[in-house]
């Protein structure tokens, strides 16, 4: 699938419902909230490092006139630090609840398992009035929680306020609002072990599997038997128990949950599991707990690749609008490089400029009364 059909598959009128629905353009003349969205994205793909200043050339340039199709745009630097700052974040919130919609049914993976861990952006404290105090003098970090659905980010929220300093509150936080987990699978790390937050998942119906700590508490309720180790497993399991696990108020948990230790065959590291999972076997939780990875893969990704490191915006809304948008555009190369099994990361982006790159000059040459099919080696990225 070539980039152009992959952004086709996004409704034109999207933009015009939500803006509506959201009331983005209330009282705007020149930067919409579907400019916005096309700038921010233009310039994600065509910049290493984005800041207002490239938004502000890109906004002029003919390629980005051509890819949006707007003949007339005008916006200075000031201009465009100001929308992002004020701009309403629901808007891109909805885009990214809605095109995540659309690229999890086409890559057919509704019903694949998800990870969800979070991450963690320095910023100078001089910089910057909002931000995580960690005790390192002079910087402050930003977390970003994201459940990865499969392939693809399903949610994302951003924490800035001091009590979120640990993973306990923010990956909690972002599970108990994550929808597309019910009835399905989550799989974290061991940051969350809070018993609370256990148990509400399991009222929720949400199924997980985390890592245990060393130290995990919990009364024995049954010995479960241990299966035939799987072929290719590389985790050799010794023990299966369904326990009421013990609060730090010496209470037992509300619901049963099984705890599953075993040695890494490579390394004989030991290694225990907890999950409130119980109609599969003990090997099939420890396959599922390894595509925890996949979510340590994506971080990477949108870290080397999206820049998000650098934050274009300061303010707490335009830190939201600036995640969304990072998310929909990882979204866009993680499915274009899973449609095209492209295996880099790298590749996979730089193909998708290349072919976005040829689409607008085609349009250029089409507006100037040419006729590309004329010469389509030039526009055949391969």
């Amino acid at each position: 699938m070539k980039a152009a059909d992959l952004l086709k598959l996004i409704p034109a009128d999207l933009f015009r419902d939500l803006a509506i629905e959201t009331k983005v353009d209330s009282q705007v003349k020149k930067l919409s909230g579907e400019v916005m969205f096309k700038l921010i994205l233009f310039s994600m793909l065509n910049s290493e490092k984005m800041s207002l200043r490239v938004m502000e050339t890109f906004l002029q340039s003919a390629q980005f006139k051509s890819f949006t199709r707007f003949d007339i745009l005008e916006g200075k630097y000031n201009s465009i630090r100001d929308r992002i700052c004020t701009i309403n974040a629901e808007y891109f919130e909805q885009l990214f609840e809605k095109i995540f919609s659309i690229y999890n049914k086409e890559l057919k993976e509704e019903k694949a398992l998800s990870k969800a861990d979070s991450t963690c952006v320095s910023i100078a404290a001089k910089l910057a009035s909002v931000g995580i105090d960690m005790g390192r003098g002079d910087k402050r970090i930003i977390k970003y929680a994201v459940n990865l659905k499969g392939s693809l980010p399903s949610s994302v929220k951003v924490f800035t306020d001091q009590t979120y300093a640990t993973d306990q509150g923010v990956l909690s936080e972002l599970l108990n609002e994550e929808n597309q987990i019910k009835n399905d699978i989550v799989i974290f790390d061991r940051g969350l072990q809070s018993r609370k937050a256990f148990d509400k998942f399991t009222d929720d119906n949400k199924l997980f599997i985390t890592r245990t700590i060393a130290n995990t508490r919990g009364k024995v309720i049954e010995e479960n038997q241990v299966p035939v180790k799987l072929d290719g497993s590389t985790v050799t399991i010794n023990s299966d128990h369904t326990v009421l696990l013990i609060t730090k108020k010496q209470k037992n948990s509300q619901h049963k949950y099984r705890i599953i230790k075993g040695t890494v065959d490579k390394s004989g590291e030991e290694i225990g599991f907890m999950t409130n999972i119980f109609d599969e076997d003990a090997y099939t939780i420890a396959a599922w707990y390894k595509q925890r990875w996949e979510i340590e893969v994506f971080f990477k990704f949108i870290k080397q690749h999206l820049n998000v490191k650098h934050l274009v915006s300061r303010t707490s809304n335009g830190m939201k609008v600036m995640i969304y948008m990072t998310m929909i555009v990882a979204m866009l190369i993680i499915a274009y490089k899973k449609i095209n099994k492209i295996k880099g990361f790298k590749i996979a982006k730089l193909k998708f400029e290349i072919e976005l790159e040829n689409e607008i000059m085609k349009m250029i040459v089409i507006f100037c009364g040419g006729d590309p099919n004329r010469a389509p080696h030039l526009f055949n990225s391969g």
